[in-house]
């Protein structure tokens, strides 16, 4: 038998549930659907909202061949070999075929330089998706000739509905007497993925098809996820929860805690370039100017991670975890554009002085634009006393640097040039 959430994929527009900015009436995608034109595009969103159903549903109305790849499985040759399965299927009045891609931000340079030429030709329309941002995963010249629609999480309401509709419609579920009382827990474990939802849904009705009348409370279906954590969550993992918690034994300078979550991860199947950028905002968030090294080493680590891949990745990712969890700490950069940021909102576009705007023409220069400018390396130690912040807000503090011996030396330069004003 087939999963709950196989048998309860939407077959139609009309099904889909969510997405009404994209597929609803008079929407953008939907018009290209409707009038049978659909450009090469990448769905961008969160895991479980419909991206694959979405191109199965496309591919279903508009009469397509229809082609799935998927980007953790796939290499250079498949790719090229479906693109010859796709040009074979060409005529002169049949639209071509669409290749979906799966996951396409796994995909390196040239397994995707290997898809330019049959999107450029028109011998496939694309459809892409991924869960990260495609302005980072996918090459440009790729991205140039794919729109980006970007999917937005199901509400609570929207998942209520894919639940009852389940109870309702699926022909094993209609037939067994099911209320669920209580939704909090299955909307909390399936994190807004509709896949998940259903597929803890299943699991907490397999286990108890002994019951006459079966009542879904909060309370069994935290029993019975929790006694098989692994059948909701494919990774095994609850994906934030464990990345929260090797942020936070980052934070706490506990390599090995940090280490054990960064395991957790890898087994769990967790994308690699997820992890390493966690790894270069707490090098920024966490370690700052402590150890402006932390930055450089997370970088390369996430460039070094990237390019060997699994399973050697795993022992540069430990690398700079270890590295970052045993560096001194400091959030003061962090803390300074939090404060510069709420100073903006609060204050607006304050004037920015005179000296400091720029003066490219002549009437600017008549206005008094760039008038009285020093430039710093003119003067003793590269450094000329003079008044940058706008006149409201002159004297504020936004950097406080914090204890460690780095930011000492820091703390005691600027105290040096600026004296009293400010404040250190």
């Amino acid at each position: 038998m087939q999963p709950l959430a196989e048998r309860m994929r939407p077959k139609s527009l009309e099904s889909y549930i969510g997405q009404n900015h994209l597929v609803g009436s008079g929407a953008v995608l939907r018009k290209a659907i409707e009038a049978g034109q659909i450009p090469s595009f990448i769905l961008w969103g969160p895991p479980g909202v419909g991206k694959t159903t979405l191109a199965n549903i496309i591919a279903n109305q508009l009469d397509r061949p229809f082609y799935m790849l998927s980007a953790v499985s796939s290499g250079v040759k498949d790719v090229r070999e479906t693109i010859e399965k796709a040009k074979k299927q060409q005529f002169f009045s049949k639209p071509n075929p669409i290749l979906f891609i799966d996951e396409i931000h796994r995909f390196n340079k040239a397994q995707q330089d290997s898809l330019l030429g049959a999107v450029e030709k028109g011998i496939i329309t694309l459809i892409g998706a991924t869960t990260e941002n495609p302005s980072f995963e996918v090459i440009r010249a790729l991205l140039s000739r794919c729109q980006v629609y970007i999917l937005e999480p199901l509400s609570k309401e929207q998942l209520i509905t894919i639940v009852n509709q389940a109870l309702q419609e699926d022909e094993y579920l209609k037939k067994k007497s099911i209320e669920v009382k209580e939704y909090e827990a299955l909307l909390l474990y399936s994190g807004g993925d509709a896949r998940k939802l259903l597929n803890v849904l299943e699991l907490v009705i397999n286990y108890q098809e002994e019951a006459e009348v079966l009542e879904i409370t909060n309370e069994l279906v935290q029993e019975k996820v929790q006694q098989n954590i692994a059948v909701y969550d494919k990774g095994g993992d609850q994906h934030y929860d464990v990345a929260s918690a090797f942020i936070k034994s980052i934070r706490g300078s506990d390599p090995n805690a940090a280490v054990y979550y960064l395991a957790r991860m890898i087994e769990g199947g967790e994308d690699i370039k997820f992890i390493a950028r966690r790894l270069m905002i707490a090098a920024s968030e966490d370690i700052g100017l402590a150890n402006p090294n932390a930055l450089l080493m997370a970088t390369t680590a996430f460039q070094a991670a990237t390019a060997v891949g699994l399973p050697e990745a795993r022992i540069i990712l430990s690398q700079a975890t270890i590295y970052l969890a045993t560096a001194p700490k400091s959030n003061a950069a962090y803390l300074a554009i939090k404060k510069a940021q709420q100073l903006v909102k609060e204050t607006g576009s304050l004037s920015i002085p005179l000296a400091l705007r720029n003066a490219p023409t002549h009437l600017m220069r008549q206005l008094d634009y760039g008038k009285g400018y020093k430039y710093a390396h003119d003067h003793p130690n590269h450094f000329a006393n003079m008044e940058f912040m706008p006149a409201d807000i002159v004297g504020t503090t936004l950097f406080e640097p914090a204890k460690n011996p780095v930011e000492d030396k820091i703390r005691e330069r600027l105290k040096a040039m600026w004296r009293e004003k400010y404040g250190y």
